[in-house]
């Protein structure tokens, strides 16, 4: 599982810690999968709310299932296989510490379409889908235990492999931190199975979307109807997994593959947290459909709508920009030179807000919960805590900006003044 560095590039040690350091580290380790397990326990069929301390089981058979286990590695090693199936194309990567730009493979789209016909496939010839609403904490549970597995072992590969290989913001020498933040940057099996970059995009994605699709099986089996609202959720979610797999290549840019780690926050963050939480919504519709009037629906659609169009419009200009800021097309745009000879974009979507693509995906948050109302906040989630994710990231993000921009940066915050939200944040 070697991956090829230049042996000449020293990472140095972190100083400077996120999550409240090696503290924070450990804390977010065990917090995390607990929230998975409170949310599950705090939105059953009976009661859904969060004004109550859920009651956990303590049955280990609720928990550990061999056919679940089954499903969870068999539906990596699909995923693995499509990965690695000599369908779509390369590109190269952004360039790392030392110059080298890494090759990855763009199919996801592809793998996506394989997923979704296999599983029509099994409805088509009656394999119970719903299932996967019935062992739901059972494959929640799996996920978890596989993220832990997982991340020891690359944490055991870092440990073992070239220092150069090292993340320069998981270096610290503590354990938990390192664990949590990911010791390694870029981990791969060979050369071309990049470990972080499969995990990113294909099996939490792509199997949260057929989970929701598993939860519209589960409410017409209860019900013998569909409820608009599940049918909302589950085309919004599924829409925007697939235009995150269309737009594959631009994931290259960001700060997940360019600067965090392979550890435990992404590994779980990919595997279990993203399908068994953002789900919460079509799992609470099962049980608690809601009745939309047209009027309802017609302005839910159009949040969705618009928040995707300042989504996907700014992202556009934004990975425009960065392949080639002289574009004649891009010629109206305004941007200020930076000492890395980089330049930063001040005008159209980037001169509104620094970050009007998280303005977009707040938007687009909202609108796949207004489809649950207002009878349980444990729907809203998803919204409440992506809003969070993103200020933090923003701030994240600003930081890392002064210290490689300097006094430019400075000069770009006084141009563009509001970070998410204009005239208000």
């Amino acid at each position: 599982m070697a991956t090829d560095k230049k042996s000449d590039v020293v990472i140095p040690k972190t100083t400077e810690f996120e999550f409240m350091g090696p503290i924070g580290g450990f804390l977010m380790i065990f917090s995390l999968p607990i929230t998975v397990y409170y949310l599950y326990f705090a939105c059953q069929p009976t009661s859904c709310s969060a004004l109550q301390i859920p009651s956990f089981s303590t049955s280990v058979s609720d928990y550990i299932d061999s056919s679940a286990i089954l499903i969870f590695l068999a539906w990596m090693l699909f995923q693995a296989v499509l990965y690695v199936m000599p369908i779509g194309y390369e590109v190269k990567g952004m360039p790392l510490r030392n110059g080298e730009r890494l090759t990855y493979k763009i199919n996801a789209f592809y793998a996506f379409l394989v997923s979704v016909a296999f599983f029509g496939g099994a409805v088509y010839f009656n394999y119970p889908v719903s299932m996967l609403y019935d062992k739901y904490l059972h494959l929640a549970t799996t996920s978890i235990i596989f993220s832990f597995v997982v991340s020891t072992l690359l944490y055991i590969k870092a440990k073992l492999g070239p220092q150069s290989a090292l993340c320069s913001r998981a270096n610290s020498g503590y354990f938990f931190y390192d664990f949590f933040m990911g010791h390694e940057l870029n981990p791969r099996i060979g050369n071309k199975f990049d470990l972080k970059y499969f995990c990113e995009l294909r099996p939490g994605l792509i199997g949260w979307v057929l989970l929701n699709f598993a939860m519209i099986a589960k409410a017409y089996e209860k019900s013998g109807s569909v409820s608009a609202g599940i049918i909302l959720v589950s085309v919004f979610q599924a829409w925007y997994v697939m235009d995150g797999l269309w737009h594959e290549p631009a994931i290259l840019s960001t700060m997940d593959i360019l600067h965090d780690g392979f550890g435990f926050m992404l590994v779980f963050g990919d595997l279990a947290w993203v399908p068994f939480t953002y789900s919460i919504q079509a799992r609470y519709l099962v049980d608690y459909p809601t009745e939309l009037s047209n009027l309802s629906i017609v302005f839910i659609i159009a949040m969705k709508v618009i928040g995707y169009i300042i989504f996907r419009a700014s992202n556009s200009q934004k990975d425009a920009f960065r392949k080639n800021p002289n574009d004649p097309k891009l010629k109206h745009l305004q941007s200020i030179p930076t000492r890395t000879g980089s330049r930063l974009l001040v005008s159209g979507w980037w001169g509104m807000v620094r970050h009007p693509n998280y303005l977009g995906d707040i938007l687009m948050a909202i609108s796949w919960s207004l489809p649950c109302g207002t009878g349980s906040v444990l729907p809203w989630f998803y919204p409440i805590y992506f809003t969070i994710l993103l200020i933090h990231r923003e701030m994240r993000d600003s930081h890392q900006c002064k210290q490689k921009y300097g006094r430019d940066w400075d000069e770009y915050c006084r141009r563009v003044k509001y970070r998410i939200i204009p005239f208000v944040y």
